[in-house]
């Protein structure tokens, strides 16, 4: 399996469970929830989205 698609897959899974726990909340976004602040989840959603766009690379990282 490709690097690449190693880290589309977890970030797929991430959204998922995250999306998952918005609906559980009935929030359209993690903005709206008062656990955001500390939240486990969307702190590993934001790390799996950065290392998906870096494709695990370590420096610099241009948006």
């Amino acid at each position: 399996m490709q690097a690449s698609s190693v880290f589309e897959q977890r970030l797929t899974q991430k959204i998922a469970e995250v999306q998952a726990c918005q609906r559980e909340r009935a929030h359209d976004s993690c903005m709206q929830c008062e656990k955001l602040i500390g939240c486990e989840l969307r702190k590993a959603y934001v790390q799996i989205t950065y290392e998906s766009m870096s494709k695990g690379e370590i420096g610099g990282f241009e948006f």
